[in-house]
């Protein structure tokens, strides 16, 4: 008997293949889709095959649906929240594609699925079968959506769908008395939360909120002129490795990660191009709050008696800068952001590579301190400099025409800094052997600037409140230029704050 009614003998043959190709279709579909779980969460070679056969699947299912839709209504009983449920597959695939290469193309192919399943309304029935398995389908549905919104900084899509979710669990939870519901409430809470991280925000002239992208774009990198000494190192792979409990955070992405993932992409003009350039194989991997405790779950109590027991043990819930010696084999680009991120001032480079860590500062002072849950401030300056500027200075709103202004005014500060480092007869030639990457040379641009801006302001008092580098950079050369104090006191002119500002710093203190 068929979905339809009437026995199998009843059916056209060619109708019956018909649907037995699109069972066969469906189940290959569910069983590459579950194996995706299977496959490690990092390397390149290892998952790619096993994406294009899933992928490949996927496609003939999503075409011979739409071929074959009446024949499948008829005999097969083909409902719109299945037809919602393979199109949410596939924007599930495009998603974590996306997750893998930092390829933006894939995450606007995911939104082009989701968005399609909401203008459909594909799940519209599903509220109308007494199915809550059904109706959690939809809400998981809603939250993937959200998140590739979010990337993409679509803010107003964003508020539209946490309401229509707001309005699914207030009914799921209604209809159905379930358990979850406090699970629901907190995904709705996070999103809020996630939204309002920002600690600025930049009003358009009818005072609606401006949303920028923070993704690599023509004009942001400062340009290699003639004359400047760089290598020809091209960044080939980013790790990124999130560890703070308290810091907002939505799926699986803390504030800090969402902010340094999107730091390390580009928009998606001539992407293609622009990925497929060649050069030496090195690796990247920011550590959000992971420089050192990789386990937050871990008793504080029996760690310190475990240390008393034995000193001559190091704590196996740490990342150790020993822990990379195996990776120094190749170039190797660090960022360190915790309050232990000292422990690699004195990084050992054993085989002579180029080898960099940026380091964050130990300790904030006391007044920026209660503002961690949103964010680290050195994070956020390499994410968007001009943001923890002003929030450095207690400003939380700004004027288009002023931030405009004043985003001008930092590319100029980024040419200078880099005529600084590739002049320096002083810089060590591991900086520059990153220089040449476009990613590369505007992250220690926007680190030196975040530097010299923490040893100007009147707050930052303590040599912990400063970002670190290993090797060493030379003070008067970058950090502490006078040319470069000079800019960033004016930058404080524009926005009237320089009485936050020391007129000049010395390395004294």
């Amino acid at each position: 008997m068929t979905a339809g009614g009437g026995t199998d003998d009843d059916i056209p043959l060619g109708e019956r293949k018909t649907v037995t190709d699109f069972c066969y279709l469906l189940d290959k579909s569910k069983q590459l889709f579950n194996g995706l779980r299977d496959l490690p969460q990092y390397g390149q070679k290892q998952w790619q095959s096993y994406f294009g056969r899933t992928f490949d699947v996927y496609t003939k299912l999503w075409k011979f649906q739409q071929q074959h839709r009446q024949i499948l209504d008829n005999r097969y009983g083909l409902k719109r929240w299945q037809i919602g449920e393979i199109a949410s597959k596939i924007g599930q695939l495009y998603y974590h594609y996306y997750l893998r290469t930092s390829e933006t193309s894939y995450l606007n192919e995911a939104f082009s699925f989701y968005s399609a399943i909401r203008q459909r309304a594909y799940y519209s029935q599903v509220t109308k079968e007494d199915r809550p398995e059904l109706v959690v389908k939809k809400l998981r549905y809603y939250a993937r959506y959200i998140v590739v919104c979010l990337l993409l900084n679509k803010m107003d899509l964003v508020g539209d769908l946490v309401k229509e979710l707001s309005d699914e669990i207030e009914d799921y939870t209604h209809r159905f008395n379930t358990e979850d519901q406090l699970e629901w409430n907190l995904v709705l809470q996070e999103v809020a939360a996630f939204v309002e991280a920002d600690p600025v925000i930049v009003l358009n002239d009818d005072n609606s909120i401006m949303v920028t992208s923070n993704r690599l774009a023509e004009g942001v990198v400062p340009p290699l002129e003639q004359g400047m000494v760089a290598g020809q190192l091209a960044l080939a792979d980013a790790l990124i490795v999130g560890n703070c409990s308290s810091q907002v955070k939505f799926s699986e992405l803390t504030i800090d990660m969402f902010r340094m993932l999107q730091a390390l992409e580009r928009e998606p003009i001539n992407l293609a191009s622009q990925l497929n350039k060649t050069g030496n194989q090195m690796a990247l991997c920011p550590y959000d709050f992971g420089g050192v405790l990789t386990n937050n779950n871990r008793d504080a109590g029996s760690m310190e008696v475990l240390q008393k027991r034995n000193n001559s043990f190091k704590e196996m819930h740490c990342l150790h800068p020993g822990d990379f010696f195996p990776f120094t084999r190749k170039p190797l680009f660090l960022i360190v952001d915790s309050s232990n991120s000292i422990a690699y001032k004195n990084f050992i480079n054993l085989f002579g590579q180029p080898l960099v860590c940026l380091l964050s500062p130990t300790a904030y002072p006391k007044g920026l301190q209660d503002q961690t849950q949103r964010g680290s401030l050195f994070t956020l300056f390499l994410y968007n400099p001009l943001m923890a500027f002003l929030f450095m200075c207690r400003l939380t709103s700004m004027r288009k025409g002023l931030w405009d202004k004043c985003q001008e005014y930092l590319h100029k500060i980024y040419r200078d800094i880099a005529h600084l480092l590739t002049k320096s007869r002083t810089v060590d030639q591991a900086f520059l052997q990153f220089f040449g990457d476009d990613f590369l040379r505007l992250l220690l641009t926007r680190f030196i600037l975040c530097s010299a801006t923490m040893r100007l302001h009147k707050m930052f008092r303590e040599t912990r409140n400063y970002p670190e580098t290993y090797p060493q950079l030379q003070k008067e050369d970058s950090v502490e230029n006078p040319a470069l104090q000079n800019h960033i006191l004016e930058l404080a002119s524009m926005l009237d704050v320089r009485s936050l500002f020391l007129e000049k710093t010395t390395t004294e203190y």
